[in-house]
């Protein structure tokens, strides 16, 4: 009973999907450095599902651009709350973080250029841009109610604002190909989604089953099927009644529970069985190391606090509610966690060079760690100095 009640805590606690997924994180590193790691990369390289309509990927692929459309769609769902009721509702607040987002891709990207202009690293341009949504979000999560909610908001509209720049970024220039055909059926199914919130449709299984089409046509277009989710997340319907539970907070009530504990757990152990090699250590200390870690944490933080800074004294843009200009380094800081989609860029960068690949992944990793323990420390102190 003592222990059914823990767990119970430990499920609804804002910390406990934060604690296990840097647990994760750990785990997986152990045992990419280890006797295990084969037998776990042959895991992820196992092909599960059918043939028939082309949906035969590695396990991988399924937790990347499959479970993570899921944790998208949370996100998403989360966003398009605070924009009809909440936070993001009025346009200073909403304009905020996409003005920070552009600083905080346009900044990194100019300072990797600086250091691999004319040299083999140079087209690896974008792997600073790209903010893990997952890692920076849990991280911040390890606070609770030491940061003010619209904080957490701001760094989840900030990451997704970043995350679909960085996906567009790969559609433009990585993309070898992009299928058209399938990208035209992917707006045909949008417009569905709309047409059913334009007709007031409640039911869930409306939108899930257009939901599951639009990621199969994205994810066969050649652009990255995470995209689904948020698209998916603003057509279901909601409303600004405090009495009234709308199905957007249903589905949001739903998905808390399977995205904290499921879904970002087997992301991070997808994600980070980086195995330790020889001259990855050296790889820090020339121009592609200076440029991504310079890149993720100053050039994050500066972009993201200095395009903010502006619009604010512009009159455009104001502050998160209860937030100061401290907790905002602290956030910039945490949106220098690049981790995923970095190492997605930096291998589609550098196809065919798995050594530049590993000096690249290793580079993101010391970066992303620096990142998230500087935004987590500089935001507790914050917070104890407020309180």
């Amino acid at each position: 009973m003592l222990i059914t009640t823990y767990f119970k805590k430990f499920l609804h606690s804002s910390q406990s999907s934060g604690i296990l997924l840097i647990f994760c994180v750990a785990l997986s590193l152990v045992i990419a450095n280890s006797a295990l790691a084969e037998g776990f990369q042959h895991i992820l390289d196992k092909n599960i599902g059918t043939d028939l309509f082309g949906l035969r990927y590695p396990l991988s692929i399924w937790v990347n651009d499959g479970l993570m459309a899921v944790f998208f769609l949370l996100v998403g769902l989360e966003i398009k709350r605070e924009i009809v009721e909440g936070e993001l509702s009025n346009f200073k607040n909403a304009s905020l973080p996409i003005v920070a987002a552009l600083g905080g891709m346009i900044v990194p990207a100019a300072i990797y250029f600086f250091f691999n202009q004319d040299t083999e690293y140079a087209k690896g341009w974008a792997i600073p841009m790209a903010t893990d949504i997952a890692f920076s979000l849990a991280i911040l999560s390890l606070l609770g109610k030491r940061v003010p909610l619209s904080l957490k908001i701001f760094l989840a509209a900030l990451a997704i604002v970043d995350d679909l720049g960085a996906i567009v970024v790969i559609a433009v220039f990585y993309t070898e190909q992009i299928h058209w055909m399938y990208l035209l059926w992917s707006a045909l199914m949008v417009l569905v989604l709309v047409l059913l919130n334009f007709f007031k449709f409640q039911k869930h299984v409306f939108y899930v089953v257009p939901g599951i089409l639009l990621w199969y046509f994205m994810h066969h277009s050649g652009i990255h099927a995470t995209i689904a989710g948020v698209l998916l997340a603003f057509t279901i319907p909601t409303n600004v009644s405090d009495t009234e539970i709308s199905p957007l907070e249903k589905l949001e009530q739903k998905l808390h529970l399977p995205v904290n504990f499921i879904v970002m757990p087997l992301f991070a152990l997808a994600n980070t069985n980086i195995t330790f090699k020889d001259g990855m250590v050296d790889g820090l200390f020339g121009s592609l190391g200076y440029g991504i870690i310079l890149g993720l944490i100053l050039g994050k933080v500066v972009g993201i606090n200095l395009f903010s800074w502006i619009f604010i004294k512009l009159k455009i843009s104001s502050l998160p509610d209860k937030s100061n200009w401290t907790q905002m380094v602290g956030t910039g800081l945490l949106a220098g966690i690049g981790f995923t989609m970095s190492i997605f860029i930096a291998l589609l960068s550098f196809k065919g060079h798995p050594e530049i690949q590993d000096e690249a992944k290793f580079a993101i990793l010391v970066a992303s760690l620096i990142a998230g323990a500087s935004g987590f420390l500089l935001l507790k102190a914050s917070a104890k100095s407020v309180s």
